[in-house]
């Protein structure tokens, strides 16, 4: 493995090859560790169904989520999701600033999704509806939450792939590193629909 780096013996700043990590191998191996993210949300999952209707005496589903602006919020992460599919197709290309774009405006679409979870959150607590208030809002915070955390990770990654795209071209390196990303961003999208499907939409109807 080769770096660049800096004078006086500082730290290396970015790795432009990765002699011992071929493509074939860097899939699958990011392939396992998501399907080990699903055993994690399938536990989630799982839990909320034991937990969705020990409500302890205190507010239901039907009281307490606002189906409309969830719907926004998972309109905000499928276009997200689509606009990272024409990242994809500018890398395919080529084209540097077509993919800086796409993913800037990606990283946008995630940012809102973030922004209303993090609004919903607080108004829920705000009206006593906390985690701790029953099992019920436990294990709901606990896997929408786990969920958000993940697309603030993605996001993270993002900014640095944006980073490094910017600085160093779309290198082999940089492809690979773009379509992990790209995997992780739409697994969340799956994961994303099926939270709205059993938590929110069964919950309210």
């Amino acid at each position: 493995m080769t770096a660049q780096t800096l004078e006086n013996g500082a730290q290396p700043v970015f790795y432009t090859t990765e002699e011992h990590h071929p493509e074939s191998g860097t899939l699958i191996g990011f392939w396992i560790y998501l399907m080990s993210d699903c055993l994690i949300f399938a536990v989630l999952f799982a839990t909320y169904a034991v937990l969705s209707h020990a409500y302890a005496g205190g507010p239901t589903p039907q009281e307490l989520f606002d189906l409309p602006l969830v719907a926004l919020n998972t309109a905000m992460l499928l276009f997200s999701s689509i606009t990272y599919g024409f990242a994809m197709l500018q890398m395919e290309k080529g084209v540097k600033n077509g993919v800086i774009s796409w993913l800037a405006l990606t990283g946008l679409f995630g940012l809102a999704f973030l922004c209303i979870e993090l609004y919903e959150f607080s108004h829920l607590i705000h009206e006593g509806a906390g985690p701790d208030r029953s099992a019920f809002l436990s294990a709901f915070f606990t896997l929408v939450g786990t969920h958000g955390l993940h697309v603030t990770c993605g996001l993270i990654w993002m900014v640095t792939l944006i980073t490094q795209v910017m600085r160093h071209g779309l290198i082999p390196e940089n492809k690979r590193r773009l379509m992990c990303l790209s995997m992780f961003w739409h697994f969340l999208d799956v994961i994303w629909i099926g939270v709205f499907s059993v938590v929110y939409l069964v919950g309210v109807l």
